[in-house]
């Protein structure tokens, strides 16, 4: 499984920025995608996803990100609006059977991708 994020970058509070993500190489093509991130000298955190089982959401980003796969194109997209110098992190792609497993503590079966640094100026 390839997962390859993109779209990272230095915006200011209150901005908005989306963040893409590429699959390939799924086992199957109704396999949930969708993102965490990890901050500086912390651990890394389930923000969304998104698959058969509907779309889930962190409580910190509820109301302000919204998830979106395009199941043609096994692409998920992270549309993250009135960013906060909180949400600066390293924001990585994950994929797994389910939306509601990725943020198992110990899921069946999840991937990452490598990262794309998002930084959020006050």
């Amino acid at each position: 499984v390839q997962l390859q994020a993109s779209g990272g970058g230095l915006v200011q509070a209150g901005d908005s920025l989306r963040l893409s993500c590429a699959s390939s190489q799924l086992p199957f093509s109704y396999y949930a995608l969708g993102w965490f991130r990890q901050a500086p000298g912390k651990e890394r955190e389930f923000v969304a996803a998104e698959g058969q089982d509907g779309s889930y959401y962190s409580d910190s980003v509820k109301g302000r990100f919204i998830v979106s796969k395009d199941n043609a194109k096994l692409t998920v997209d992270l549309q993250m609006n009135n960013l906060k110098p909180e949400d600066t992190a390293v924001y990585y792609c994950a994929a797994g059977p389910l939306a509601s497993d990725l943020n198992d503590e110990r899921p069946s079966e999840r991937y990452f991708g490598q990262g794309t640094q998002v930084t959020v100026s006050s």
